[in-house]
């Protein structure tokens, strides 16, 4: 099955609606997806594990517990200071679930995110060695953004499944990004007004193709 890390090029980029995206895709596809959020920083605004299974209906069994849950809406190396704790970056490497069937890691904000002083996102992403699906804006700033996030990620050989914009449609944009990286676009995910599960999953379903995110011998299958 499935395995994703689903990043972005910055924070507020729209990274927990397009896991819960697709995880809606996933099941139509019978890849059984769970949702992991590793590390969670300020609860005021909602937790976004509880954010996804409100979008997708899902049975609590597919959402697997926060490993890190900090009180503030900061990096995770600060917010873990403020509340007098300390990630376990062995930990967290070694933390990873088994479950039967895909699963949608979501990272805290952007790739050079400190988890510690010592360490970032990207070295975590490093040490699991799963694809990562990079969440990128579709306005002004996203080329120059999404490239340099894209430069991280080959110079430590991070595999790299593709990019998923999201955001108001900006065809060049998207399709500078793509001649300029040779990485697959996978899609773009709308801005939805109305923002429900049979909207998600309908977005989802017209703007991305399900087959870029299962294993060919299933997508044959189906």
């Amino acid at each position: 099955m499935s395995r994703f890390i689903i990043t972005g090029t910055d924070t507020e980029i729209g990274k927990t609606v397009f896991s819960a995206a697709l995880m809606l895709g996933l099941e139509s596809a019978g890849a059984s997806p769970h949702y992991w959020k590793p590390v969670q920083s300020g609860v005021t605004e909602g937790i976004d594990t509880h954010t996804v299974k409100s979008l997708t209906k899902f049975d609590k069994e597919r959402f697997l517990a926060e490993s890190y849950v900090f009180s503030e809406s900061l990096s995770p190396h600060r917010a873990a200071e403020l509340d007098e704790k300390t990630i376990d970056i062995n930990h967290l490497q070694n933390d990873m679930p088994e479950v039967s069937g895909s699963l949608i890691i979501e990272g805290a904000g952007g790739l050079m995110v400190p988890l510690t002083r010592e360490n970032l996102y990207i070295n975590l992403f490093k040490k699991w060695d799963i694809p990562v699906i990079l969440c990128a804006r579709t306005g002004l700033g996203t080329i120059n953004h999404t490239l340099l996030s894209l430069e991280a990620l080959w110079s430590r050989k991070i595999p790299v499944h593709g990019i998923a914009f999201v955001g108001e449609r900006n065809a060049d944009n998207v399709k500078t990004i793509g001649q300029f990286s040779g990485t697959k676009i996978l899609g773009t995910l709308p801005l939805i007004e109305d923002l429900n599960r049979e909207n998600l999953k309908e977005a989802f379903d017209v703007h991305f193709d399900i087959e870029d995110f299962i294993p060919q011998d299933m997508a044959m299958a189906s």
